[in-house]
């Protein structure tokens, strides 16, 4: 409980309160201290001339030392809080009312003095208190005998140690009570005014501490969505928890392809193992037939059998091939590189490439160009692979005497090709996966297909920026679409002109 943020935060708001308690009491104390002496003097600051005038002091231009000492005796008696001396023209400490041993100072300092007689308007003003070696105290000061003739003056200090050992007593006991009161109610209503405002921020913090928790005990599978106080003016903490949320979100997404990218890579490696294990063993079986009934074998069996283990070693050699195309289409190690070439030439080269492979099925390749450029700009090379790619996946899936378009034409958003079988077409359930590697179905596996080459050619066009998709044919076969963009990629189904 102690380690949480609300009793941080309650810890936090009690010492400021306590703190701004104490201070206000120190700035009250010394205020009230300074405006009483200011009103003390200001009261008094006749005191010291009416002694003079009223009690004697001065006759015939002379200080009368016996009223003097009459006017100490008086004071000390019936206003013991005031103590009375008598300085000279320098300063220097004459006679005085007070206690002998209690004195400190020989001289008192006449500049305050000179500051009191010549602007009354400035209290408090404070002078040197006999008594103390460092003390100021309020005072009441008049020349004697007058101000045209000052042969010393009569100081009176308003505050003597009677009165300040009184009110000390008093005070302390007074203020300390009334501080330790008004310190206790304004912390108390701080403190309870600011803990409910703590509270009511902090719930929201732990609301989506909360659901960080959940999110972290799920594995970061599913994201709670986060639910903002006000959706017209969040504050920070609501941005925090959208930010989460979708962040959240992302990692969700990213967990879930992760798990699909392992179940993917193990699919990977027992196909690659399989298919890799399949040539491997046809060619071994073969190789040791050879080895074993070599003198047993007509020349035309040892024939058959080399013809066939050659055919088994280059069938593993093109799966070695395009496994590695594959990971350096994945690894982007093979960028597109444009460059203007002629359409129409391509599709003819293409078509007259792949000829010998259609007519030993005799199968027909009917190629097709219409409303092309003259040139196009784009990468020739990855282009020429991605048509052998759909051309050799349509030839082996085309029945023998039937038939294989090749298509190509001008599009709004680039170059559309269209190669097209009247084989048996691929079924929905395959369709989704389609250019996944190693997505075969069982008919194609049984041609000797790897799977490879609808990925790699996907691949491709990704790279190129391009599309590449599957319908079916009418009325049987499958039709292959590839939309290659000219100037900036293009998104979206692909739509035929």
């Amino acid at each position: 409980m102690l380690g949480t943020l609300y009793a941080k935060l309650a810890m936090g708001l009690f010492a400021l309160l306590a703190g701004v308690g104490l201070l206000y009491t120190f700035i009250s104390t010394a205020a009230f201290r300074e405006s009483q002496d200011a009103v003390i003097q200001k009261v008094n600051d006749n005191l010291a001339r009416d002694l003079i005038s009223q009690r004697n002091l001065v006759e015939a231009g002379r200080l009368n030392q016996q009223a003097l000492k009459d006017t100490f005796e008086l004071y000390m008696t019936i206003n013991p809080g005031i103590e009375i001396y008598l300085l000279d023209a320098a300063g220097n400490i004459l006679s005085y009312s007070a206690d002998p041993a209690k004195i400190r100072r020989e001289r008192v300092s006449l500049e305050p003095l000179r500051r009191f007689l010549g602007d009354e308007s400035a209290y408090p003003i404070l002078g040197d208190d006999p008594r103390s070696r460092d003390e100021r105290k309020i005072f009441s000061v008049a020349p004697v005998p007058s101000a045209d003739d000052i042969n010393g003056y009569l100081y009176v200090v308003l505050r003597g140690e009677v009165y300040e050992a009184a009110q000390r007593m008093t005070r302390d006991s007074y203020l300390f009570g009334l501080s330790a009161w008004a310190v206790a109610v304004s912390l108390a209503f701080g403190l309870v005014f600011g803990l409910v405002i703590f509270r009511l921020m902090t719930r929201r913090l732990e609301y989506l501490s909360g659901l960080v928790d959940r999110f972290e005990l799920r594995g970061g599978e599913r994201a709670l969505p986060y639910q903002p106080s006000s959706s017209d003016h969040p504050d920070e903490i609501d941005r925090l928890g959208l930010k989460f949320e979708r962040m959240a979100h992302r990692i969700a997404h990213q967990v879930e392809q992760l798990r699909e990218q392992d179940a993917q890579r193990r699919r990977l490696v027992a196909n690659v193992s399989h298919d890799l294990r399949t040539p491997l063993t046809s060619m071994r079986g073969y190789l040791e037939s050879l080895k074993m009934k070599s003198e047993e074998l007509s020349d035309a069996q040892r024939t058959e059998f080399l013809q066939i283990a050659l055919d088994q070693g280059e069938r593993l050699s093109r799966l070695i091939d395009e496994l590695f195309e594959l990971a350096a289409l994945d690894a982007r190690e093979k960028e597109p590189q444009p460059e203007p070439f002629a359409p129409a030439e391509l599709i003819h080269d293409v078509a007259r490439k792949h000829q010998p492979a259609a007519d030993a099925k005799d199968i027909d390749i009917d190629v097709e160009v219409s409303r092309l450029p003259a040139f196009v700009v784009g990468d020739l090379a990855m282009t020429e692979r991605v048509l052998d790619n759909l051309i050799d996946n349509a030839l082996a899936h085309a029945p023998r005497g039937g038939q294989v378009e090749l298509c190509a034409s001008a599009h709004d958003e680039g170059l559309l090709i269209v190669v097209a079988d009247d084989g048996p077409g691929i079924p929905e359930v395959e369709k989704a996966h389609l250019f996944e590697p190693f997505s075969r179905g069982n008919e194609r596996e049984a041609k000797g297909h790897a799977g490879l080459g609808l990925a790699i050619a996907q691949r491709i066009m990704d790279l190129q920026g391009g599309r590449i998709e599957v319908r079916d044919r009418e009325p049987r076969g499958a039709r292959f679409l590839v939309l290659l963009p000219l100037a900036p990629p293009v998104h979206g189904p692909v739509t035929e002109s």
